[in-house]
Order: C-alpha cells, then sequence, then structure tokens
C-alpha cells in the first residue's frame, strides 16, 4: 500500500517514516510554496533514511492568509494550523491509500481532529494515519536519541522544511526581521543526519 507521509526532515516525522515503513511503501513529501528551497534540506534527511521524495505544491494564498492570522495574533499558532490543514487536504488529493503526518500526542498545533480525520478520509477514499498520536514528547525523545543522528539549535538556524522557514520568510520580506522575531517565539528544531551508528 502506498502512503504519503507530510514530511520535515525532522525528528517527528523521520521517526514516523520508520514506523510506517514497516507496514506501507512509504514516500516523504514536503509541502512548499515555492519561496524559499528548505524542501532540499528534507530531501536530504529522506534520502539518508532510504525513502522516496517529492515535494508538494501549496497554494501561495494560504501562506498569505496564515501570515495575517500570525500577525493579527501575535503568535503563529493559527497560521502553522492553517497551513498544515491545507497541506494535509493536498497530500490526500495524490493518487494514493493513506496519508500520514508525524503530529505526537502532546502537540497543540499542528493538529488534525477525529471530525477532520474522518471527513479527510471519507472525501478522498484515504486512510489519515498519526502513529507518533500515542506517543509523549519524552518517549519520542528516548526513541529518537537511539535511532538518529540528529542536529539541535535554534529554530532560525536549523535546516528543516517545516512550513515556518517560508512563513519566516514572508514576514521578513513584507514586514521586517524584527517581526519575524515579534510572532516567533524561541523554540529549537531538529534536523535528521541519518541513523544512529
Amino acid at each position: 500500500m502506498e502512503l504519503a507521509l507530510l514530511y520535515s526532515g525532522g525528528k517527528d516525522s523521520s521517526l514516523a517514516a520508520l514506523i510506517l515503513n514497516n507496514f506501507y511503501n512509504v514516500q516523504c513529501v514536503t509541502g512548499s510554496f515555492g519561496i524559499t528551497d528548505d524542501w532540499e534540506h528534507a530531501r536530504r534527511a529522506a534520502a539518508r533514511l532510504g525513502f522516496a521524495f517529492q515535494t508538494l505544491d501549496l497554494d501561495r494564498e494560504i501562506a498569505d492568509e496564515a501570515v495575517e492570522l500570525m500577525l493579527q495574533d501575535g503568535y503563529p499558532r493559527n497560521g502553522i494550523q492553517r497551513v498544515h490543514e491545507h497541506a494535509i487536504e493536498r497530500l490526500a488529493q495524490l493518487d494514493i491509500d493513506a496519508v500520514a503526518d508525524g503530529t505526537r500526542r502532546d502537540d497543540r498545533v499542528p493538529t488534525i481532529s477525529r471530525a477532520q480525520a474522518q471527513s479527510l478520509e471519507d472525501r478522498h477514499n484515504v486512510d489519515y494515519i498519526t502513529p507518533l498520536s500515542g506517543f509523549g514528547r519524552h518517549a519520542i525523545d528516548q526513541l529518537v536519541k537511539d535511532t538518529f543522528d540528529i542536529e539541535v539549535g535554534p529554530s532560525e538556524t536549523i535546516p528543516k522544511a517545516d512550513y515556518e522557514g517560508e512563513l519566516r520568510q514572508i514576514i521578513a520580506d513584507n514586514h521586517g526581521p524584527g517581526t519575524v522575531a515579534e510572532v516567533f517565539p524561541d523554540h529549537t528544531q531538529t534536523y535528521v543526519h541519518g541513523i544512529s551508528e
């Protein structure tokens, strides 16, 4: 069975790929608005893990909507959620049996509700799978530590393709770098370099 996994090159989506690989032919897919080439980081991570990779064109107007939400709110949560819902919807339109993402039990954003998942499955005749939804952060961190060679650092310096880079770029281009710092709180990201030896 064919499965498209929304993939960033980070620890969560990489762990999801390994788990799902036991049951599906996994293709790692990174959504892109065509603003940056951040998807290249995800392509390299997928290749190091032995997975097929492709990009998925996302609608630029969704990025603009997300940025407006972020600017109105003063934080990224609702904007990131809007983009994730759009990306999952676009993913479900591919000719596949199942779609998945790397969201985990304690993620506040992005998430797909049970009702959204059922609607997605009914409308597109696909299965929606979240293989990490039963795992909390501590369990994920332990599994990742024992499995991957990762790089951890500030989100603005770690290569990753999780929408954030392109949304940051739009805000910086239209409102200046200072606004990016006002909207996005300091947090760390991970990038997977491969399987631990």
